[in-house]
C-alpha cells in the first residue's frame, strides 16, 4: 500500500508540473500582463521598470521556477481585470462551485443508482423502457438547452424556481454555503438538477450494464444454488460488485462536475469558478485562467488518489495479504 501510495504521488507531482508548465506558457504567449497593467500609452520606462518589478525580464527557466514556487503556495498574482489577488477571487467562487457538484453528484448516485438496479432486474418491462428512453434523451440532449429548458418551465411560467443566483447564503469563517438556507436550497435546485441529468443517466446505464454482467457470472448462479433469495442474490452479492467501475466513474465524474461547471454556471449566472474562468477568458484575464486551471488539475489528481485508495476497500481482489500470496 505504501509503494503505491508512493507511485501515485510521484505520478501527481509529474501531473501538477505539466499543467503548471502549460499554465505557464499562458503568460508568455497569451497577450502581454505589462500592456494590460499599463495600458496602450505606456512609456518604454514605465514598461522596463514593471518588466523588472514583475520578474519578466529573468531567463525562461528561472521565471518558471518562480512561478512552481509561488503556485504551490496558492499565489498567482492579481487578476488583469478587476485588480484582486487570484487566490482571494478563487476562494471567493470555490465555495459555490463545490457545493453545487456535490448536490449534482449526490442527487445522480441517489437516482441513477436504483433506476440502473431497477432497469436491470426488470429488464424488458414498460418502465424500464421508460427508464432506458430518459436515460438517451439526457446523454443526448446538451446541458445549456436542458437549463434553458428548465428555466422556461419552472422559472418563467410556473415560477416555481429562481432563474439565477446563489440566494441567501451562511457565512461558516471564510467558507460561505447557501445549503443552510431555505432559499439557498430554492435557488441551487434548477442548477443542480441540470448539471446531475447528463451524470444521473450515465451512471444508471452503467450500473445496468455491469448489473447484467455480474449476474451471468458463476459466483452468482452458486448463491442462487445454495438457496440464498433474490434480494440476498441481487443486492448482497450483484450490486456490491456492481459499484465497483460505478465509484471510478463517480469519482471521475465529481472531478468533471466541479471543471464543466462552466456552462451551468453561465446559464443560471452561478456565482462560482465556472463563471469567473469565462470572465476572464472574455477580458484574458491570464492569472486567473492558470489558477483555474492549476487547481482543476490537483483536484483531478486528489480524487484519482482517493478512488484507487477506496479500490482496496471495496474490491478484496486487490488487495495483497501480508504473506506475500495473492
Amino acid at each position: 500500500m505504501l509503494a503505491f501510495i508512493l507511485r501515485r504521488w510521484v505520478q501527481a507531482v509529474i501531473v501538477m508540473v505539466s499543467v503548471a508548465f502549460i499554465a505557464f506558457m499562458l503568460f508568455q504567449y497569451v497577450g502581454d500582463p505589462v500592456v494590460f497593467l499599463l495600458g496602450q500609452d505606456a512609456t518604454p520606462e514605465q514598461v522596463r521598470e514593471l518588466r523588472s518589478a514583475l520578474g519578466l525580464d529573468q531567463p525562461f527557466f528561472v521565471q518558471f521556477w518562480h512561478f512552481l514556487v509561488n503556485a504551490a503556495q496558492g499565489e498567482f498574482g492579481l487578476s488583469l481585470r478587476q485588480g484582486a489577488k487570484v487566490s482571494r477571487l478563487i476562494a471567493e467562487r470555490f465555495p459555490a462551485t463545490l457545493e453545487l457538484a456535490l448536490v449534482a453528484a449526490l442527487l445522480a448516485l441517489v437516482v441513477g443508482i436504483p433506476m440502473g438496479v431497477y432497469a436491470a432486474l426488470k429488464r424488458g418491462t414498460f418502465i424500464s423502457q421508460v427508464f432506458m428512453t430518459i436515460s438517451l434523451l439526457g446523454v443526448s440532449l446538451p446541458t445549456f438547452l436542458i437549463g434553458i429548458l428548465l428555466i422556461l418551465v419552472f422559472a418563467v411560467q410556473l415560477g416555481w424556481f429562481p432563474s439565477f443566483g446563489r440566494g441567501e447564503v451562511a457565512n461558516l469563517g471564510w467558507w460561505s454555503t447557501g445549503l443552510l438556507t431555505a432559499k439557498g436550497w430554492h435557488h441551487i435546485t434548477l442548477p443542480a438538477i441540470t448539471l446531475a441529468i447528463f451524470q444521473l443517466t450515465l451512471i444508471m446505464r452503467l450500473v445496468r450494464a455491469e448489473m447484467l454482467e455480474v449476474l451471468r457470472t458463476d459466483y452468482i448462479k452458486f448463491a442462487r444454488a445454495r438457496g440464498l433469495t433474490n434480494r440476498a442474490v441481487h443486492f448482497g452479492h450483484a450490486l456490491k460488485n456492481t459499484l465497483v467501475p460505478v465509484m471510478t466513474i463517480t469519482g471521475l465524474q465529481l472531478g468533471g462536475l466541479i471543471a464543466f461547471a462552466i456552462i451551468t454556471e453561465t446559464v443560471f449566472q452561478w456565482p462560482g469558478m465556472g463563471l469567473l474562468f469565462i470572465q476572464a477568458v472574455t477580458f484574458a484575464d491570464i492569472p486567473v485562467m492558470a489558477a483555474y486551471l492549476c487547481l482543476i488539475a490537483l483536484i483531478f489528481v486528489v480524487i484519482n488518489l482517493i478512488v484507487d485508495l477506496l479500490y482496496f476497500v471495496v474490491d478484496p481482489r486487490l488487495r495483497v495479504e501480508k504473506g506475500g500470496g495473492h
